[in-house]
């Protein structure tokens, strides 16, 4: 059974904390949530959310990509980012978790934190419930205000996901940190033989800046750079796992297979950065 800490989870129809009993998640007023099979806690209530969560085919890619080891060195540099400034973290939050790759990453390293894996998609939580199960994996939709405790989290991870600046800010401890993980220019470079890449705004950290102005500033940043070899298999789900799927399907664009079984170079960019209370 999980170890829920005091005031971490909030009812999303009253706001009154939730505590676990056997298999449920429930709040004082009588609100009710209980744990799928799989393990993980639908929270939405109402009509859900009208956004588009990862489909079947979108998890098994990236499953199978990310157990390749190619975003290790991505994931090292987002837990050393995390622990250079929140070094002994108790409550950890993956906003737009996935699959819970890189939140299972900031585990290992601090085995007694309390991993909160949010994400809009079923599919993905399943995966994610499995990969922590120590903690609690909830569907949600960060556009709406986080069920969570105000200064509740010590570390909030967002890694090619969508922001809700003023809800990290709020559930932030005073000494936390948010992790923003965005790619720059020419990522997934190399590609293009497999399938259409979307294009990357030169100035998307900057943006991330200007979205979190007057509630965190940045304290830190780092450039990754290299280059991954990427048999076919993992070239086409490198590119089926992320957003680019979502373009194709609504243009009807379509992945190819490549000419050769030669392995494809293929330019892997990110920009890690914190931010914290001024």
């Amino acid at each position: 059974m999980l170890d829920v800490p005091d005031q971490l989870l909030t009812c999303p129809v009253c706001g009154q904390p939730l505590h676990l009993i056997r298999r449920t998640l429930a709040c004082d007023h009588g609100h009710r949530f209980d744990a799928a099979r799989q393990g993980y806690f639908n929270l939405l209530t109402g009509k859900g959310s009208p956004f588009e969560g990862d489909t079947a085919a979108m998890v098994d890619a990236r499953e199978a990509f990310l157990g390749s080891g190619h975003y290790t060195p991505l994931r090292t540099a987002v837990v050393q980012a995390a622990l250079r400034h929140a070094p002994t973290p108790a409550v950890a939050l993956d906003a737009g978790a996935g699959t819970g790759y890189y939140l299972a990453g900031l585990v290992t390293a601090v085995p007694k934190l309390f991993p909160v894996a949010l994400d809009i998609s079923k599919i993905a939580l399943r995966r994610a419930a499995r990969r922590l199960p120590g903690g609690a994996s909830l569907v949600w939709d960060v556009w709406r205000p986080l069920p969570l405790g105000s200064g509740s989290v010590d570390v909030v991870l967002n890694v090619f996901a969508p922001r809700n600046p003023g809800e990290f800010a709020r559930v932030l401890a005073p000494t936390g940190c948010v992790v923003v993980v965005t790619p720059r220019p020419g990522h997934l470079d190399g590609l293009e033989a497999v399938g259409p890449l979307l294009s990357v705004p030169a100035q998307k950290a900057d943006d991330v800046l200007a979205a979190f102005r007057g509630v965190l500033v940045e304290t830190g940043r780092e450039e990754l750079d290299y280059v991954m070899k990427l048999p076919p298999d993992l070239a086409h789900s490198a590119l089926v796992m992320g957003p680019a799927a979502h373009h194709a399907a609504g243009t009807g664009a379509t992945t190819t297979a490549t000419d050769s079984s030669a392995p494809l170079d293929v330019t892997a960019r990110f920009t890690v950065q914190v931010l914290a209370r001024g």
